[in-house]
């Protein structure tokens, strides 16, 4: 059993696109699905009808929870954390870098750091942040 998992909370104007992000961030990734979703019903206190309320999926074998969130959060996702795939070759890095920063905002662009071979960070349509590297 994987003793922590990332938690993402999709809330503001990434309320209601949980299972979109789930099905999208799924179709990425080798070893991946989802395990179960659940949804609100109407009228049940704490979220809208339909809304995820608890998703549990995987990717690339890691373990991911996740659900909407409508409540007034003074937050959303930040670069501050962020989810490091380390690719397996340059082409999974490039395909991954294209489809991630489609509708999204390249944080740091494909390139030599000094720390890899080739590297790449962005932010998601999603506000979810990636760091791409390939050594």
């Amino acid at each position: 059993m994987q003793k922590t998992t990332t938690f993402l909370m999709f809330v503001g104007e990434q309320f209601g696109k949980a299972e979109e992000a789930i099905n999208f961030y799924v179709s990425l990734f080798k070893d991946s699905g989802i395990q179960n979703i659940e949804y609100f019903k109407a009228d049940e206190p704490g979220g809208k009808e339909g809304a995820v309320k608890l998703a549990t999926f995987t990717l690339a074998g890691q373990t991911y929870m996740a659900i909407d969130s409508n409540f007034d959060h003074k937050f959303n996702f930040t670069p501050a954390i962020s989810i490091y795939v380390n690719c397996e070759s340059e082409e999974e890095l490039e395909t991954l870098y294209n489809s991630l920063s489609e509708g999204g905002n390249l944080l740091m662009p494909l390139g030599d750091y000094g720390f890899s071979k080739k590297f790449g960070w962005v932010s998601d349509k999603y506000g979810l942040n990636w760091q791409l590297n390939w050594a």
